[in-house]
């Protein structure tokens, strides 16, 4: 009571008299309204609980394509439910379930207070509402003699009902009952019926770790299904089940231990009555996500999906045919598919696995929405970044064997940790190409310095803004990223993709068309929500760059399975380390489509190539391409600063013979590559790395850093830059840096410019920036002093 009166001088005593009247009169009025609904609740007749094994399920669920006509999935379409008595059911199964659900069910009155005045002040002070602070009790009067709605009557009349249900019946008559009544996914209800469908074992025969996972399971049976996708959601909960048994002395430390090592295997047992299964999961896991699990078992909701069911049945057949045909050859037992609408975002097809119900590959697990690298089919989020930084189509990188970690000297092309040299997928290095042709052809080493140019954190903004959720901060992928070094969903990298077909505007993929009640009102409907991401030219840009067959040319042929001779379709492959996971990703102005192929644990095909999953994603857009026909691809506009951008970004890489041949960096601003030449391009961390192998390869030099003779012999100094003849003009940065076959035996590389020194280095390539303040000839010359003597080399200048 004195707490009660500090509150009240602290609160209400404060306040003015008219409020302090109006605070009075509406508690009144709520404490007269709550006693009513107590009086009225309290003279309600309790229905018997006998026999509730035996009634039936009124509202049922139903799951339709976007006709509206195809029913994909009833909820209660073939309900199994086995009512045992409680001595046939596990000591294990009841003391689980009372651990987590309600750890005093045998010592309160069928209500807590003080459990239920906890979740009330969560839900009230987080806004959820998804508290409940119900016991077991209170589950079976909401469960048999309530409706699902959580309004403060109902909730008034579940706890009065409850304390009358605990004086008529006895406890152990009530925990039968809810263990009878209670959903453990699917069509499954009891404990009966959960453990032959899970175990293959009766309820009274089910160990203490098949126990916790039947406890585990009621609170979100689709989500923690151990078939579906968040199986480590379900150990957790299963292991939290079993800590709750510990604590509350329910098993001894023993029997805890022994329940955690065990390894529980679960019963294969095929669902029948369901039409695209992974689909109707991922539709059901969202509706009871949004409005509980109690909704979508009782309430009778009709939804309207956006699957067009007559071509997700032609898909699955494809898949299948064509994942049995690669589990032969390559050792891919698995694939998967999703098609979108770009304009909408509607989710048209999702294929999941081979098949369902195929336990050879967990065929359960949807892949589409799993995490797996993406390997090069990430690279268009990079080019898109980049060509929004200012770069072009056009602009050239070299394609040349580089080292780019730091922690590594530039002549080191080793890619063991902490070294990072990566290869391109054919071993071979083309030297100058333009973006254009490195995206088209997937070549790795222009995209890996895109994506040093573009930024790191900018590629994952855009690949966010795009659509895609998984990816964490860029310090976990570095340089790696535009390779696929992170994991995403093929559901959202097929949406992303949408956003090049949408002229750069985005539709969040979607699953449903309506949700209604069971008198016909609208829960939830489809809205279109497109919004602009990304501006319509760089869109255009990846789409040109993406169908131009003729770009492609040089790694599929001219008459691969990418090209749709007189239509408009772009498409990229991804091919990940040790050879786990095959992409494709393609796109029409009306229909976006991607396929995976791979192996859900993880082990390496026999090799990666587009014959595994290209003609997988073929032979699915032929069939779809006929019922949703696609228009052409608008052009990119001319570039309306194409005449005064740097030569390199317009293609010309050898401009400058005065200066020699050099990388992009040694040209533009990294960040602002349209805005001039950078005043020193030997600061930027990665110059050095990129130039040494350009300058090797403007000098003939073949396999740079390998060496033609045995380390000890002496000779090879060369002088990389400036070239012989060079004309420097005044006050403008020279770089200088030197070869030396050998950089174990290298002391010190010293240059003098006509007998002044200039500088001294000791790390390839050597490089160091000088400002030449005179005019007229001069001489460069290099002093490599090494562990075999010194050599020296000079070259002729001209400063001007």
């Amino acid at each position: 009571m004195k707490i009660l009166r500090k509150v009240w001088r602290q609160t209400v005593g404060r306040m003015p008299e008219w409020m302090r009247l109006l605070c009075m009169g509406v508690a009144g009025l709520c404490i007269f309204g709550l006693g009513i609904t107590v009086a009225w609740a309290t003279f309600m007749p309790i229905p018997s609980i006998d026999n509730f094994e035996n009634r039936q399920v009124a509202q049922s669920t139903k799951i339709y394509d976007r006709t509206g006509n195809i029913v994909l999935y009833d909820v209660f379409g073939s309900v199994r439910r086995t009512s045992v008595p409680l001595e046939q059911m596990s000591p294990h199964i009841q003391k689980a379930t009372i651990a987590i659900e309600d750890a005093t069910f045998y010592e309160h009155y069928g209500f807590r207070p003080l459990s239920f005045m906890r979740a009330a002040w969560e839900d009230i002070t987080t806004g959820s509402f998804k508290q409940g602070g119900s016991t077991i009790t209170q589950q079976v009067v909401k469960n048999a003699l309530l409706t699902q709605r959580k309004t403060i009557t109902r909730k008034i009349q579940e706890i009065v009902l409850a304390v009358r249900l605990d004086r008529a019946y006895s406890k152990d008559k009530i925990l039968e009952t809810y263990l009878n009544e209670n959903p453990y996914g699917g069509t499954i209800y009891g404990v009966q019926e959960a453990s032959q469908f899970f175990f293959g074992v009766d309820a009274k025969d089910v160990t203490l770790a098949q126990a916790a996972y039947l406890a585990a399971l009621p609170q979100a049976p689709t989500r923690y299904s151990p078939h579906g996708n968040h199986r480590d959601e379900l150990e957790a909960r299963k292991n939290l089940v079993l800590r709750e048994m510990l604590d509350n002395k329910f098993i001894a430390q023993t029997e805890y231990d022994e329940a955690m090592s065990e390894v529980v295997q679960f019963k294969d047992v095929a669902e029948a009555g369901i039409k695209a299964p992974h689909f109707v999961f991922y539709v059901r896991e969202y509706l009871e996500d949004k409005y509980g699990v109690d909704a979508v078992l009782k309430d009778g909701l009709r939804v309207v999906t956006t699957l067009d069911y007559r071509l997700q049945e032609q898909a699955e057949k494809i898949v299948e045919k064509r994942a049995l045909e690669n589990a032969r050859t390559f050792n891919a037992s698995n694939a998967g598919l999703v098609a979108i609408e770009p304009t909408t975002g509607q989710i048209l097809v999702m294929v999941g696995s081979r098949g369902y119900f195929d336990d050879q590959i967990e065929g359960k697990v949807n892949v589409t929405v799993a995490d797996r690298q993406p390997g090069s089919s990430f690279k268009p989020f990079v080019y898109a970044t980049a060509f929004e930084k200012g770069y072009t189509p056009e602009t050239v990188l070299f394609d040349l064997k580089t080292q780019f970690s730091n922690a590594c000297a530039p002549n080191n092309f080793s890619d063991v940790y902490p070294c990072y040299s990566p290869e391109n997928y054919d071993h071979k290095f083309r030297g100058p190409i333009t973006l254009r042709n490195a995206l088209a052809q997937s070549v790795n080493i222009p995209a890996v310095k895109l994506v040093w140019l573009a930024g790191v954190d900018n590629s994952i903004k855009t690949a966010e803004r795009l659509g895609l959720t998984t990816l964490e901060d860029a310090k976990r992928y570095g340089l790696t990223l535009v390779l696929g070094g992170g994991e995403v969903k093929l559901v959202e990298m097929v949406g992303a993709y949408g956003v090049f077909a949408n002229d750069g505007l985005r539709n969040p993929h979607t699953a449903l068309l309506s949700v209604e009640d069971k008198d016909g009102n609208v829960l939830e409907e489809f809205e279109k929500r497109e919004s602009r991401v990304m501006e319509p030219q760089v869109a255009r840009q990846i789409s040109s760059i993406l169908s131009d067959n003729e770009a492609r040319t040089p790694l599929y042929g001219a008459n691969s399975q990418l090209h749709f001779p007189g239509t408009d379709v772009a498409a990229k492959t991804g091919t990940t380390n040790e050879n786990r996971d095959a992409w494709v990703i393609g796109y029409t102005t009306s229909l976006v489509a991607g396929a995976w192929a791979g192996n859900n644990r993880t082990e390496s095909m026999n090799q990666i190539s587009g014959l595994i999953v290209t003609p997988m994603w073929r032979e699915f857009m032929d069939v779809a391409l006929e019922k949703y026909p696609p228009g052409k691809f608008v052009s990119p506009s001319p570039d309306p600063d194409a005449d005064s951008l740097p030569p390199v970004l317009r293609g010309q890489w050898d401009t400058s013979p005065a200066e020699g041949v050099h990388d992009i960096l040694h040209w533009v601003k990294r960040d602002n590559p349209r805005t001039g030449r950078p005043a020193n391009p030997s600061s930027d961390s990665q110059y050095a790395y990129w130039e040494y192998p350009v300058a090797l390869w403007s000098q003939g030099v073949v396999n740079p850093g390998m060496g033609t003779s045995t380390p000890g012999q002496g000779g090879g100094l060369r002088i990389l830059t400036p070239l012989p003849g060079t004309v420097v003009g005044f006050n403008q940065p020279l770089v200088v840096s030197a070869y030396y076959p050998f950089p174990q035996n290298v002391i010190q590389i010293a240059y003098f410019l006509n007998d002044v020194p200039i500088g001294s280095a000791n790390q390839p390539p050597y490089a160091i920036t000088v400002t030449p303040t005179s005019r007229g000839p001069a001489v460069l010359r290099v002093f490599a002093q090494t562990t075999m003597g010194t050599e020296v080399q000079q070259i002729p200048l001209t400063l001007q």
